[in-house]
């Protein structure tokens, strides 16, 4: 029995920093960017996540990568 792992979805996350609250707690929003080839490598996929970054008004506390596989018996 081989075991075949299957690319399924990748998507991206950009966490802001938005400030702090009236209690002083720090608020954060997350931006996420889905349905992006799973071939893509991570340097194009970090340079295009940080180009977007850029973009926004607000901090970025963090750029994250989850990637979703799929196991099949073959």
């Amino acid at each position: 029995m081989a075991l075949e792992v299957r690319p399924m979805a990748v998507r991206v996350q950009i966490q802001l920093d938005m400030g702090q609250d009236q209690d002083g707690r720090r608020v954060t929003r997350t931006r996420t960017l889905s349905r992006i080839k799973a071939d893509v490598s991570d340097e194009d996929l970090y340079s295009i996540a940080y180009a977007l970054a850029s973009l926004q008004s607000h901090p970025v506390i963090a750029i994250r990568k989850t990637a979703q596989f799929d196991y099949v018996n073959v």
